[in-house]
């Protein structure tokens, strides 16, 4: 008797195990399909995401290159400063902070402050002026500048106009070849002379570029050796002289332009405590040479911007 109702226990149990487990599985599958349809009565799961992918970050070329080029100009104890940039892409430097007397380099910014002075603006000048200009800039004749320094009001003119210009760091001096400028400060002046937004009107910035691309060919040095081969769109401003306070010392600066095929190169470079005028101008064009050739092959495979 005890055999018997042990097995019909026995068989009660297991059919009532096998029934909770089939409404267990039922209710499962239920579960999933209300998952699966989005309804929120279940939690649903979802794909585990992908793992990520390891990454190389991408290698600024532009930033190694400013990194070498202000190596090569601390090389130089302060004595040099370069800044350049593309008007037509993204490479662009600037390295030395020190203030250099300007000497003959002025002569440009004299220009566009005898410039910003015409009213209306981009009015022609006189005869007598254009002139003077062009003697000042083409041939870097000084009593050209001293006669057109007069005419802006010295350095009250030259400080006002630079206000305009957006030029931050350069100190007029009364004589103008001792004005102090930056190299910095030569790329704010370069770009205010070449920018559609600049303060000059088209007729004057064009002005200005055809005299310092017509610069004598004795003082066509510095930064246009840093041209390509054959390239003649080359705008070019250079000064040389004596410091005193430097045991007479030569100062070499150099500021221009150079277009290519895909760069609008807009450059300075200053430099002083030279042994003579030959050493200046050949460190100032080993700089300018060295810059571009580094931001040329660090922007080799960017396309030209627009604008």
């Amino acid at each position: 008797m005890a055999e018997r109702e042990g097995r019909q226990l026995s068989r009660r149990w297991v059919v009532s195990a096998v029934t909770v487990s089939l409404a267990g599985v039922a209710t499962a599958a239920f579960g999933a399909t209300r998952g699966r349809d989005g309804d929120g009565a279940g939690p649903s799961r979802s794909p585990s995401p992908a793992s990520p992918i390891p990454t190389t970050p991408a290698i600024d070329r532009i930033d190694q290159a400013r990194t070498r080029i202000r190596a090569y100009v601390e090389r130089n104890d302060g004595r040099l400063a370069v800044a350049a940039l593309d008007r037509q892409g993204t490479a662009a430097v600037t390295a030395g902070a020190k203030r250099f007397e300007t000497a003959s380099i002025v002569k440009v910014n004299i220009l566009a402050a005898l410039l910003l002075r015409q009213t209306p603006p981009g009015k022609a000048l006189g005869s007598t002026t254009r002139r003077l200009a062009e003697d000042m800039i083409v041939s870097s004749d000084n009593d050209a500048a001293t006669a057109l320094w007069q005419r802006i009001e010295g350095s009250r003119g030259l400080t006002a106009a630079n206000r305009a210009l957006g030029l931050r760091e350069t100190r007029s001096n009364s004589h103008w070849g001792l004005t102090t400028t930056t190299a910095a400060d030569q790329l704010r002046l370069l770009t205010a002379l070449t920018s559609p937004t600049g303060p000059l009107t088209p007729q004057d910035r064009t002005y200005i570029m055809g005299l310092m691309n017509k610069v004598i060919p004795e003082q066509r040095w510095g930064i246009a050796a840093a041209r390509e081969a054959g390239n003649p769109s080359v705008y070019v401003k250079n000064g040389w002289d004596t410091v005193d306070a430097d045991g007479g010392r030569w100062l070499v600066n150099s500021i221009g332009r150079i277009v290519e095929a895909r760069h609008d190169w807009l450059i300075a470079v200053l430099s002083d405590h030279h042994v003579s005028q030959k050493e200046g101008i050949r460190v100032v064009e080993k700089a300018a040479t060295y810059v571009l050739k580094e931001l040329r092959a660090a922007s080799a495979g960017d396309g030209p911007s627009q604008g």
